[in-house]
């Protein structure tokens, strides 16, 4: 299984072109990348890019999808050529939404590995601040979680499990600045989480990465034939990928919350990489976006074990294998959805 390559583009006024069977990037009339169209699976484009016709039909042709968001990483549109997904699949997968019994039991694996992922990010927290007193309060949340995985457990309904999700992530968000080295918290510290639009600089950093994650998780949904707009956590909404959001729900606190704060800790990002635009709304400046694609992409390529299958892959291959395993679950080969929960 190799790991398929999603390009973004980030630059303003860039114009994508094809260039025999490269992708060109042109910005004010000089090329600045060529990238062989085999080596892609994916286009992202942020904010006002253009792309010819010609390139259009071709990504289309070769079943490589184009994704364009706006300055601030919003989902705008997507194109792609004919569905090529598992019919039966997708069937079973209507099918499995009209069981209560089912839609409960995957929203519950979802839930659950979200939550002990979450757990992960504030006790690898509580071990690395050196402060007894944020140590303290970051084991205490995490222990909070521990008691939210017991009441999941036993949620009745969907209606519970969202409820014990969305207490949890109060909890998290109001713990998150602690995370943060001490000397950066009156900068990074978010007030709660917002979007549309992020009002603060880790909310606005977050939003960035989430929206990336989402493109990956709808790829790796549509991957194994599942429809992305088909959900059993989230509601089935005109427009909304509500399958993708699911997968996603695991992969936050690893794909996205970890990596903000080390680029944070680390003085990767500071203050200076932020726009705050009227009305409230915070975003990333143009070079702050291409340093975050990059580490985003090197953190998908870095490896581990995937507690299921015991045996180590690139993080950014685990979207993938989680959705052949949730289309399992869908088919019935599988009992139950098992989330992607790494130590």
């Amino acid at each position: 299984m190799q790991l398929l390559n999603t390009l973004y583009v980030t630059t303003p006024d860039a114009y994508l072109h094809l260039d025999n069977d490269t992708v060109r990037i042109d910005v004010e009339r000089e090329t600045r990348l060529r990238v062989p169209l085999h080596h892609l699976s994916a286009v992202v484009c942020f904010g006002h890019a253009l792309v010819s016709p010609i390139l259009m039909h071709r990504l289309a042709d070769e079943g490589k999808s184009l994704v364009l968001l706006d300055g601030h990483g919003r989902f705008k549109a997507r194109l792609e050529g004919p569905v090529s997904g598992n019919v039966l699949l997708r069937q079973a997968q209507h099918r499995r939404l009209a069981s209560a019994e089912f839609c409960l039991a995957a929203a519950k694996s979802c839930i659950a590995g979200k939550l002990k992922n979450c757990r992960q990010v504030l006790l690898r927290g509580a071990r690395e601040t050196g402060r007894e007193d944020d140590n303290a309060e970051l084991t205490a949340v995490a222990d909070e979680f521990a008691r939210a995985l017991a009441r999941l457990e036993h949620a009745p309904d969907l209606d519970a499990v969202r409820g014990i999700e969305g207490d949890a992530a109060k909890r998290y968000f109001a713990a998150f600045g602690l995370l943060v080295r001490p000397e950066a918290r009156a900068d990074f510290t978010p007030n709660g989480r917002t979007r549309r639009p992020p009002l603060d600089r880790m909310n606005a950093l977050l939003s960035f990465f989430y929206s990336m994650l989402m493109n990956d998780c709808r790829s790796a949904v549509e991957s194994v034939g599942l429809d992305p707009q088909i959900g059993f956590l989230h509601a089935v909404r005109p427009g909304r990928a509500a399958m993708a959001l699911d997968l996603m729900e695991e992969f936050r606190p690893l794909l996205a919350d970890r990596l903000a704060l080390t680029l944070v800790n680390r003085r990767q990002i500071d203050t200076a990489d932020f726009v705050e635009r009227p009305g409230g709304a915070v975003t990333l400046n143009d070079a702050a976006r291409k340093r975050v694609v990059v580490a985003y992409q090197e953190r998908k390529q870095e490896t581990l074990t995937h507690p299921l299958l015991e045996s180590s892959l690139a993080l950014g291959l685990a979207p993938f294998v989680q959705a052949r395993l949730l289309a399992r679950a869908v088919r019935g080969d599988a009992v139950v959805y098992l989330p992607f929960t790494p130590k």
